[in-house]
């Protein structure tokens, strides 16, 4: 009886994963919101299910894939099977949020990663480069427009903007970190009060005001920069791309720190939630007030400073 139950379950759970599918490949516009829902099928089978039974129906998902879409779709069904696969199993082993988000994120950047590595191999297709020709392009394009109809663009702000354009090529690894990280954080957002409507038991978040990260990033984070003037790497080498991307990552990193510092002095001065809301805001438009957040986040991570705010 239990194995019959079990097949109904796991065939219902097909067929509404490959209606998501369908939309998501047919209906781009449509899409974009139905792949966000794509793991709800693998959260709610992993969540009832052991992990011999979740690996037979991951193997059916790429199979109903190539039959619903085509062999590009499977790429689509080992991301985010693993990804739901992983995380329904955290949930019924009652981990965390954050080590669900965690291990949810991981999974969905292994599988990101080995579809790049395999289209550049094998297709000779590179996404991100082509992304950074067609920004290139289409800055270009406006630039001549501009000056079609008598406006000359400021040269200095135009040359910033295209080396920050091109700066993606260095920032390969540490944009597959921030998409792979940010996607599972907005089907978590969507996909979760819908799995526990089905009486998924989802732990809550810890609040934000209390992240702390490990004191050893604070190190790493000084010693890629004393390693960055010390060696002074050559553009384009390896020893360039690995500082100047874990240079990059540690200093988002040194920033949600430092909002965390803000949301927790906020707390204690009981201030209205939305004060630190709009600073967050402000934050993420002002460079100014980006470069303040981060000095907070590495004192607070190396002086404790929130034990100096508690203790007062």
């Amino acid at each position: 009886m239990k194995n019959v139950r079990q097949l109904t379950t796991g065939a219902l759970l097909l067929a509404i994963y490959a209606a998501l599918l369908m939309l998501t490949t047919y209906m781009p516009i449509l899409g974009m919101v139905t792949n966000l829902f794509l793991v709800l099928p693998f959260i709610l089978f992993a969540y009832k299910n052991d992990r011999k039974s979740m690996l037979v129906f991951f193997v059916a998902s790429i199979l109903i894939s190539m039959i619903v879409g085509t062999v590009f779709a499977i790429p689509v069904a080992i991301s985010f099977g693993l990804t739901g696969l992983v995380m329904g199993d955290f949930i019924r082993e009652k981990k965390s949020r954050e080590a669900i988000y965690f291990v949810g994120s991981i999974a969905f950047l292994i599988t990101v990663v080995m579809t790049y590595v395999i289209s550049v191999a094998f297709f000779q297709i590179d996404f991100i480069d082509e992304t950074i020709e067609a920004a290139k392009t289409s800055i270009e394009s406006s630039v001549s427009i501009m000056e079609s109809l008598g406006q000359t663009p400021n040269e200095e702000q135009m040359e910033e903007l295209l080396a920050g354009i091109e700066a993606g090529r260095f920032l390969k690894p540490t944009l597959f970190v921030i998409a792979a990280f940010l996607a599972v954080f907005f089907i978590q957002l969507v996909s979760f009060p819908v799995a526990k409507r089905f009486q998924v038991e989802i732990m809550d978040w810890k609040p934000f005001r209390n992240l702390q990260l490990p004191k050893s990033i604070l190190w790493i984070y000084l010693f890629s920069i004393i390693a960055s003037m010390v060696f002074n790497p050559e553009e384009g080498s390896f020893a360039f791309m690995a500082i100047v991307n874990i240079a990059f990552l540690l200093q988002w990193l040194m920033v949600l720190q430092g909002l965390a510092l803000i949301y927790f002095f906020c707390f204690a001065k009981k201030l209205p939630k939305v004060v630190p809301i709009m600073f967050t805001i402000g934050v993420l438009l002002l460079p100014q007030l980006l470069y303040i957040v981060r000095i907070l986040g590495i004192i607070d991570l190396g002086f404790d400073l929130r034990k100096r705010l508690k203790s007062q």
